[in-house]
């Protein structure tokens, strides 16, 4: 019935949250900040580097010494560059491939199902980040946050990625665990799957258009011939 999965990358295949969200509280201890525990800072995580530091911001005591300090806007541009700085430095030092995706991905490979990720991350750190833990080879396609294309929920993107590989919508699988994979599910469209180990509640991904849940990555094996 499919012919690709178009795959989310952080919460959907790798664990991410530890180092993205050092690199997060070390830019806000340097502009004195409050800092976040991981598990706030991992529900910031999803809708690229500028969303994840503005939802990171307090209502108040932003440091006066930055330019135009009072505009939120203004303040996520400044600490914008510092955030990329420590995360580039730390991509992957705690970051992990969540259980049950490498083999996942070695059977769909196997079958030969054409696999490639659509991403919200900057393009040169998702490649960075899928060299250094061996997973390349997978896929065929990288998307990412300067690609050329809008970020997700945005389906321009994931539709040039289909059109270059031949492959009709309706006939790509999409595994994501963010709630603008399922805007981009609906938008394409195409089926889309809420990956359940993931940073997103499940209820919100099935109300935002997921069409079902994957509460293990091998559960994708069901959608494709052994």
């Amino acid at each position: 019935m499919f012919d690709l999965v178009l795959f989310d990358l952080d919460g959907t295949l790798v664990d991410s949250a530890p180092d993205i969200a050092g690199a997060l509280n070390a830019t806000l201890a340097e502009a004195s900040l409050p800092t976040h525990a991981l598990e706030t800072a991992r529900s910031f995580v999803g809708d690229g580097a500028a969303k994840l530091i503005e939802r990171a911001l307090p209502p108040s005591g932003r440091p006066t010494e930055l330019p135009n300090a009072g505009a939120t806007a203004s303040l996520v541009e400044a600490l914008l560059p510092r955030f990329a700085a420590h995360y580039a430095a730390h991509l992957c030092e705690q970051t992990v491939v969540y259980p049950g995706v490498r083999e996942t991905l070695h059977q769909l490979a196997a079958r030969q199902v054409r696999m490639a990720i659509v991403t919200n991350k900057p393009i040169a750190l998702a490649e960075g980040l899928l060299a250094a833990l061996s997973l390349t080879p997978f896929f065929s396609r990288i998307v990412g946050d300067g690609s050329g294309y809008p970020r997700k929920p945005s389906p321009e993107g994931a539709r040039a990625l289909l059109q270059q590989l031949g492959v009709d919508p309706a006939r790509t699988l999409l595994v994501g665990d963010g709630i603008p994979d399922a805007q981009l599910a609906r938008a394409l469209p195409c089926k889309g799957l809420a990956a359940a180990w993931g940073y997103g509640p499940v209820e919100t991904l099935l109300a935002e258009g997921a069409s079902a849940v994957l509460h293990h990555p091998a559960e994708l094996l069901s959608y494709f011939a052994s």
